[in-house]
């Protein structure tokens, strides 16, 4: 898979490199500039990471208003309610800023801001945080909730996803509901501009309509865990276990396989002026950031 930038040729020898082009001459002589096609391949580059304080740490979220960028901590077990669980703030440099802003929570995962707050999944709960207190302010009990996993806010809306029951459920007006389901192993999740839901699971990337129908983008990367819009038909998604693809109408591109180092690629997180991915890599505790060019 390859994205276009446009090469800018000048002179009459370009037509020995690229005869297809025809260079001709204008009026007074002088050369046309000619635009060819440049392939290229999607990349990205390793520009910082924390120091190894963060524990089991499983998604991170950037937040554009403030800059700050946070980041959930399991500590313990995935699924043990024991109280370990915590919420970092990190800046753009990869300093921790305060270690645990918020603490009391069991296994915290995906997080997303709306309403003034942030909004963390819980093992069969979604936690409510004041941004400005850093205070729990409420807690959404999940009737028959597995798995509850990866979050995504769009305007007044929350949607996040049960792992192990395949479901899609949303937070609104104060009220929880389900708003999708019969999607195996639904993990990442994220909303579009125009409020298009899409989401990753043992399928692979699809969007989903709340209808109860889906569409199949790309069907071989499939489990995925962290899913981010570009924008202009571009993705990008994380499979835990140390793989980021970039995603398009033309298939999917590998960018980064840590597998071998055994470090992690959980919920990734993204800052969208900067083009740096942000990198949960869990048993490592640490995140790591990375420079996107495409």
């Amino acid at each position: 898979m390859k994205h276009q930038s446009k090469l800018m040729l000048l002179g009459l020898s370009t037509t020995l490199l690229f005869a297809q082009c025809n260079p001709q001459k204008s009026n007074e002589g002088s050369t046309e500039v000619v635009l060819v096609e440049e392939a290229k391949t999607p990349t990205l580059t390793k520009i910082w990471e924390t120091d190894a304080e963060l524990i089991t740490n499983e998604s991170v979220l950037y937040d554009e208003s403030t800059g700050k960028i946070y980041v959930s901590n399991i500590e313990g077990e995935p699924s043990g309610k024991d109280g370990k669980g915590s919420i970092s703030i990190i800046d753009k440099e990869g300093t921790i800023v305060n270690k645990e802003w918020v603490s009391g929570l069991d296994a915290p995962k995906g997080m997303g801001i709306a309403n003034g707050n942030l909004y963390v999944t819980d093992i069969d709960q979604l936690v409510e945080i004041n941004l400005e207190s850093g205070k729990i302010s409420k807690k959404y009990p999940i009737e028959g909730a597995g798995f509850l996993n990866d979050v995504a806010a769009f305007e007044s809306k929350v949607y996040f996803t049960d792992m192990n029951t395949g479901k899609i459920h949303l937070l609104e007006g104060g009220k929880t509901s389900t708003v999708a389901e019969g999607h195996t192993s639904i993990n990442g999740i994220a909303v579009d501009s125009d409020g298009s839901v899409y989401g990753l699971d043992g399928e692979g990337f699809k969007m989903i309509h709340l209808d109860g129908t889906a569409m199949l983008i790309n069907k071989n990367v499939t489990g995925g865990d962290g899913l981010i819009i570009l924008g202009d038909g571009n993705y990008l998604a994380s499979r835990w276990a140390g793989e980021i693809y970039f995603i398009d109408n033309e298939g999917e591109t590998l960018l980064l396989d840590t597998k071998a180092e055994e470090s992690n690629t959980a919920d990734i997180g993204f800052i969208p002026s900067e083009n740096i991915v942000l990198v949960p890599t869990f048993f490592k505790n640490k995140v790591v950031a990375y420079k996107l060019d495409y």
